[in-house]
């Protein structure tokens, strides 16, 4: 269940009242937790509930955090029964979906993201994680949140980096579903947002992402097309983290759109123009991601551990136009390198 509200407290408190938890949990992290709780926390007076909170930032969304939540879970009698409300960005959904999978083998749990990252991607479509060994999201399990709810009220604290992470995922949906949806999000002014506007095109950037979601839940086809621009995108997160300069996601995921965007051009023929005006959106909205030569190995060495990869061949999420998505194709890896010519040549 999905919902998209204007009044998260009161839809929070209608749904607690209509469903029976043994034990409530809210996770958060110590940004959300000061900043974000306190717009929920007269919708779970009444309600006994623990607190656990977690240290904030990607970073920190390792096994060991997963450990202090699955000990407070244990000490406090968690049970299948039981009730995780994880409170948060991407981070918190990631993690906190995590742990709650893997807890007793699933708990119930319930998403109300709070970046706009995590309101149209990450607290949607049951995927949850953890980073190991250097690797983004390298442990995870598929595991449906029993609802998510989104209140764009959370939005208006967000600095513009972390509305811009969140917007890069919007561009995605455009590109993968239909023209208007991808003009809707190309005409939307992210720099003095309408946070009314903001909620309908979310609203819909949601609905893409689900429609997708549920007719391949397990990833074995159609869902792959949600992975446009993250096989090079999760490579410069994860370059930028083994460098000491951690790159927010969606930043991260707009650079690899590029790449992508010019392999779609030379694989499957996307038309120049569109080319050219994705590449200039991002151009202008999006600060750059500086690499040298020297990083395209290492680069390259990290996509080949991307999940979508199969018999050491990577894989690649590309377009031949708006909506029209092609999975599981192979470029080569002197391709690949035009491609990071190609993006930093054009920023």
């Amino acid at each position: 269940m999905i919902i998209v509200s204007k009044n998260i407290a009161s839809e929070l408190k209608a749904y607690l009242s209509s469903n029976i938890y043994d034990k409530i949990f809210v996770l958060s992290d110590t940004n959300t937790v000061e900043k974000c709780f306190p717009l929920i926390e007269q919708a779970l007076s009444g309600c006994h509930y623990t607190s656990i909170t977690i240290d904030e930032g990607d970073v920190n969304k390792d096994i060991r955090q997963v450990g202090a939540v699955w000990d407070i879970l244990s000490q406090k009698g968690a049970s299948r029964h039981s009730l995780l409300i994880n409170i948060g960005g991407g981070m918190v959904t990631d993690l906190g979906g995590f742990a709650g999978a893997t807890f007793k083998r699933g708990i119930h749990s319930l998403n109300i993201p709070t970046t706009l990252m995590a309101s149209v991607d990450a607290a949607v479509g049951g995927k949850t994680g953890i980073n190991y060994n250097g690797l983004k999201n390298e442990i995870g399990t598929f595991h449906q949140p029993d609802c998510v709810m989104i209140d764009c009220s959370f939005l208006k604290t967000l600095d513009r980096p972390n509305l811009l992470s969140g917007f890069a995922e919007m561009l995605k949906h455009g590109l993968i579903s239909d023209q208007e949806t991808y003009y809707k999000v190309l005409n939307f002014d992210i720099i003095h947002p309408d946070f009314e506007k903001l909620n309908d095109l979310v609203n819909a950037s949601v609905a893409i992402k689900n429609q997708i979601v549920e007719k391949d839940p397990n990833e074995t086809g159609i869902r792959k097309a949600l992975n446009f621009g993250h096989t090079v995108g999760h490579a410069f997160e994860s370059l930028s983290i083994a460098q000491n300069r951690p790159l927010l996601h969606g930043l991260a995921v707009a650079a690899g759109m590029i790449c992508e965007l010019y392999l779609s051009y030379k694989l499957c023929g996307m038309p120049v123009e569109l080319l050219r005006q994705a590449t200039n959106f991002i151009k202008v909205q999006y600060p750059p991601f500086i690499f040298v030569c020297d990083d395209y190995e290492p680069i390259y060495e990290l996509m080949t551990h991307d999940k979508k990869n199969k018999d050491g061949m990577i894989l690649f999420t590309l377009l031949s136009n708006i909506g029209n998505i092609h999975i599981n194709q192979h470029a080569s890896k002197e391709l690949t390198f035009d491609s990071f010519d190609f993006y930093r040549e054009n920023i």
